[in-house]
């Protein structure tokens, strides 16, 4: 997010005041004791999903830990067992075998030790030859929030399904800051690498003032870490970089690579969780291995205006190598965008993202992300629409389907784009310029695209759009997902979510889009996966059978539906 000068300034003044009010420690997250163990006495199913990962009730934030072993899936995440703010934090357990569709097991980790008794905070498993899965996460020693790093075992190998976890007193904890490192800021560590040299190699997030860090720690035997003489990376007026995720990627084709991945056929990906934005911001660039630094590649922004996986409610993501298909899988976080007395009445907070798989896209300069395969499994009613021409002003249903549970994917096309607006380069904020120009306000080229969970008379509607502006040096596509009018209710947070789309229009005149819409889900995905937007959305009429979809345009060149495609999704089994 490129912020305003004026914005940027006083965003980092109130960071340095949080700060200093706080003595110096960085919030993890907003904590209401009087609210985070009151018991769920009844789930409210109006906005649950259907088919996006959540537990019966109750809170849950950072998914951890996934990973892929001996034929079933693994998922950890940050959970409350007692109530629906965020507090009493363990690490919940679920497994699959096809990633849709998961059964909850018993918690894996709970303060149980000195070392993590005031929490068992976010972390990572790495499967270590010869000794398996080990699970690395950040312990919480005292009430100042003092973290270290831990970690644990499972009980028996043999058990595929992992189901009882240990954290044994020797090593623990296995990595405590050093002098000049922040104690209180101090956490996340990544899936760990092994190099070439025989060391393993994971990182930990942190800061310096507003400098975001992450530092390196090796090992030999994967029990006792040295920290290197440098972090890996780091960025100042970033904040607090939580959740980091460094992984290789194939320069050319989709497939995925492990994690200790070597050679020139890669390039690096490196993540940070930035706290006081709360977006995921990512960088490509190269990992040189001989000076344990990673350095972006000049062609993105390294900082808040940077590269993001989404551009709307997503946070705290894990990726994983899966062996299985050969293939990098993506877990992020979506939260809610209620109160938390509505989340207190609702009984529950917080789902996951669909697991997405995620390669470099052809030019080098950016990810790309597309749903896991096995969602399309869930696809039950199948309806279309093609070489449908959209004037100023149409409005297009789509029928025949459950809009309110539905994946949809449509191609648009244009036949000339001498219409489109002049961009203005001071509209260098996505989010601004589409809460600039919404989905009701007339264009050249656009806006077009899909209005998700719209009522009869559109008085709650959420669109997801393009917008085209004729650039100096080539045309710039914005992509949004605006949730101002998603629904009646005037308490919760609303935003217009919105990013710019890399794609040259001067040789294909063609835009497609994803969206998978689940009740208060609509996460979007724009050509092909380049540009992706998570939002949360809380309609009051657009509710179950009232819930309408429609195809849009508003701008003065006509548009086609070259071709939709849209299904009725069945319920995933998550129990």
């Amino acid at each position: 997010m490129v912020l305003p000068k004026c914005r940027y300034i006083s965003v980092v003044f109130f960071a340095f005041v949080v700060l200093l009010i706080n003595n110096g420690v960085e919030a993890f997250h907003k904590v209401y004791p009087h609210l985070q163990s009151v018991s769920t006495i009844s789930v409210s199913g109006q906005h649950r999903t259907a088919y996006h990962f959540q537990p019966p009730k109750n809170w849950i934030n950072d998914p951890n830990g996934p990973m892929y072993y001996k034929g079933i899936y693994h998922l950890f995440y940050q959970y409350n067992p007692k109530g629906s703010v965020w507090g009493n934090i363990v690490w919940a357990h679920s497994v699959s075998k096809d990633l849709i569709n998961w059964r909850s097991l018993e918690h894996a980790l709970y303060p149980s030790k000195p070392f993590d008794k005031f929490g068992c905070w976010s972390g990572s498993a790495t499967i270590v030859p010869g000794k398996g899965p080990v699970i690395l996460y950040t312990g919480v020693v005292d009430d100042k929030q003092t973290q270290v790093q831990c970690y644990a075992i499972p009980e028996d190998l043999n058990d595929p399904l992992l189901q009882k976890w240990v954290k044994p007193d020797k090593f623990n904890p296995i990595l405590v800051a050093n002098k000049g490192v922040n104690g209180s800021a101090f956490r996340d560590p990544t899936t760990a690498w092994l190099s070439k040299d025989g060391h393993w190699k994971i990182l930990v997030g942190s800061r310096k003032n507003l400098t975001g860090i992450a530092y390196l720690y090796r090992s030999k035997d994967f029990m006792n870490w040295v920290q290197a003489k440098h972090p890996i990376h780091s960025k100042g007026a970033t904040g607090m970089w939580e959740c980091p995720d460094f992984y290789p990627v194939l320069l050319r084709g989709n497939a995925g690579l492990e994690t200790s991945e070597e050679g020139n056929h890669v390039k690096y990906v490196f993540k940070n969780s930035l706290d006081i934005t709360r977006f995921d911001y990512y960088t490509v660039g190269t990992y040189f291995k001989d000076k344990d630094r990673y350095v972006p590649d000049n062609t993105s922004e390294d900082g808040w205006g940077g590269l993001r996986y989404d551009y709307g409610n997503f946070y705290a993501s894990k990726s994983f190598f899966d062996p299985s298909k050969n293939r990098r899988i993506l877990w992020g976080w979506a939260n809610e965008s209620d109160t938390k007395e509505d989340d207190v009445r609702k009984g529950w907070a917080g789902i996951q993202a669909i697991p997405r798989t995620v390669w470099l896209d052809s030019t080098g300069r950016q990810l790309v992300q597309w749903p896991v395969e096995e969602l399309n499994n869930l696809r039950g009613k199948e309806v279309n629409m093609n070489s449908q021409k959209l004037q100023m002003g149409d409005y297009v249903e789509v029928k025949g389907i459950t809009a309110a549970q539905a994946d949809v994917e449509v191609t648009f096309s244009f036949a000339s784009l001498d219409k489109a607006e002049t961009y203005d380069p001071k509209w260098v904020n996505a989010q601004d310029l589409c809460a600039l120009k919404g989905s009701k306000l007339q264009g050249g080229v656009g806006p077009f695209g899909l209005l998700t969970l719209a009522s009869q008379n559109f008085e709650e509607f959420t669109p997801v759009f393009f917008r085209i502006f004729k650039g100096p040096d080539k045309h710039v596509v914005l992509l949004c997902s605006d949730a101002r009018s998603s629904s009646l209710k005037s308490s919760m947070y609303k935003p217009s979510f919105a990013g710019f789309v890399d794609v040259d229009l001067a040789t294909k005149r063609k835009l497609s889009l994803r969206s998978l819409i689940d009740h208060s889900v609509v996460e979007s995905f724009g050509e092909g996966g380049k540009t992706n937007i998570l939002s949360r959305v809380y309609p009051q009429l657009a509710v179950a059978n009232q819930a309408q979809l429609f195809v849009f345009n508003n701008g003065t060149e006509p548009i086609s539906v070259e071709n939709l495609k849209a299904w009725s999704m069945n319920p995933a089994d998550i129990k």
